[in-house]
């Protein structure tokens, strides 16, 4: 059994979709309809930067979408070639564009709308996240709970066995770093991020993707989605839609949704546009094969596989 999976926050590069554009009329096809939905020059961005822009939340989401799209589009493999999709936080509308849920257009705006009113919802500084590294989930939660102190500070996102993002106040996120290490974790690192992600601070946010996902078309997703939240299959259209809601503000189980795919059948996990989740699935399935498709090279490559 073969999983599609999609990368998150933080694969954006200046260059990314450029090789794809200059070698397929599909890919620049896909890039256009981005840039007419949002009314900007995306794919310019993407190639060229400068990557200060590019990396600002509400571009890079949908670039990262893009890209990832792109990918899969050009390869020309059908999504029912996989028996799940699954993405990690905002790969997850790259998943569920896949399975045709959304269509590209309303992807790229929801996405372009969720970039901003993440950043939005706590101002610049407030907030921080921090990565765990040599820490369970188990251990995150104690060093958390521990360096909250009346803030905010939780786990964000369940990575792997060994990589656990927590987020909230600064205060507390920066207590958490000395406090991790008493508590025998390998090393605490302050990610460089503008907003503290996928924790109650974000509850703004949430309330602004409630509202544009009750007027966004919604299809049954054409194979299943592993949702962050609940690490379990969803197709029906009513549930993705509070999934993708509750996803803004609650940890991201990524661990536990590879687990479980791999539990149900799931052996190969190809991941779109990124090389980030392959090494984290590895870790949490050591059995399982992964694919990173990224160039024209691994796209030729698994068509030749597939």
């Amino acid at each position: 059994m073969r999983a599609f999976i999609f990368p998150g926050q933080g694969s954006q590069a200046v260059g990314m979709g450029r090789a794809l554009a200059e070698a397929s009329q599909v890919a620049r096809a896909l890039f256009e309809e981005v840039d007419d939905a949002l009314g900007q020059n995306l794919a310019r961005l993407m190639a060229d930067g400068p990557i200060e822009e590019l990396t600002l939340t509400e571009n890079a989401q949908p670039a990262i979408m893009a890209n990832a799209l792109a990918t899969l589009r050009v390869s020309g493999i059908a999504v029912d070639k996989a028996d799940f999709v699954a993405g990690h936080s905002l790969g997850e509308y790259s998943a569920l564009c896949a399975a045709d849920t959304f269509d590209v257009a309303t992807t790229a705006r929801l996405l372009k709308l969720r970039g901003q009113a993440m950043q939005a919802a706590v101002p610049v500084g407030v907030g921080a996240m921090a990565a765990l590294l040599g820490a369970d989930l188990a251990l995150a939660q104690e060093i958390a709970a521990a360096a909250a102190q009346g803030e905010v500070c939780t786990v964000a996102n369940d990575n792997d066995p060994s990589q656990v993002v927590i987020s909230g106040h600064r205060g507390a996120v920066e207590r958490a770093l000395d406090i991790a290490k008493e508590k025998g974790a390998k090393r605490a690192i302050l990610l460089p991020v503008s907003a503290p992600f996928h924790c109650r601070l974000m509850q703004p946010a949430a309330d602004a993707m409630e509202k544009a996902l009750a007027d966004a078309q919604v299809r049954p997703p054409v194979v299943p989605l592993y949702a962050n939240v609940t690490a379990a299959a969803a197709e029906d259209p009513a549930e993705i839609r509070r999934l993708l809601v509750e996803q803004v503000t609650a940890m991201v189980r990524w661990r536990e949704s590879v687990a479980a795919m791999a539990a149900a059948g799931v052996d190969h996990f190809v991941e779109f546009g990124g090389k980030v989740l392959g090494p984290m699935v590895k870790r949490i399935a050591p059995d399982a094969r992964t694919t990173s498709v990224i160039s024209m090279d691994d796209i030729e490559a698994l068509v030749r596989e597939m």
